[in-house]
């Protein structure tokens, strides 16, 4: 693949996805997008994501109670929905992921550090939930990425007794194109960008 086709493929023509195919995704395509994305940089290589992918009875049953009404039908439509969250106390795992500087776990770990830790982590996992769209789909996955439910209620049911939190959540699978809409417009470099 070019780099023009790639950059097609991951940007240009993907699309945020409304309704998918009835195809399935299997493990090893999940553990794949993984082993794409956790090389993704973050702060002090601090990668605070977790990741629940959604895709039992049961689980799929619990993610849709706690869908806003407008998301259920292309959420509960997806093969899998990956739940991306943000581990609070990531600082515990910073020794090994940041072994040439073992002290930096004292930036986040301790009294009047939480609100700090907790910004960290927030966004962080935000970037490493960009880098798992990304690699879903230089992997030929579709996605729907989206914010709109009941975080207590996601946290209640798949994080309960952890330190980790929801950040949004995303389908993922193959993307049915008749259910995509219009592309929407973006802003111009002159609207979005300052060169100083």
């Amino acid at each position: 693949m070019s780099n023009h086709d790639f950059i097609d493929t991951v940007f240009r023509n993907a699309r945020s996805q409304n309704g998918w195919l009835p195809r399935p995704v299997g493990d090893e395509q999940l553990r794949e997008i993984y082993e794409h994305m956790k090389w993704g940089p973050t702060s002090v290589n601090c990668s605070p994501a977790r990741i629940v992918f959604v895709r039992s009875v049961q689980a799929r049953t619990q993610l849709k109670e706690a869908l806003s009404p407008g998301n259920v039908e292309k959420t509960m439509s997806a093969p899998v929905v990956a739940i991306v969250g943000y581990d609070t106390r990531f600082f515990e795992h910073l020794p090994s992921l940041f072994p040439h500087n073992p002290a930096v776990k004292g930036w986040f770990e301790g009294e009047g550090k939480q609100a700090f830790a907790e910004t960290t982590a927030f966004r962080n996992s935000t970037l490493q939930g960009a880098y798992l769209i990304t690699a879903a789909r230089a992997v030929g996955l579709d996605c729907g990425p989206m914010s709109g439910f009941d975080h207590a209620k996601i946290d209640a049911a798949f994080f309960s007794g952890t330190s980790v939190k929801s950040n949004f959540i995303c389908g993922i699978g193959y993307g049915d194109p008749a259910k995509i809409f219009a592309r929407s417009p973006r802003l111009s470099f002159e609207q979005a960008c300052g060169l100083v």
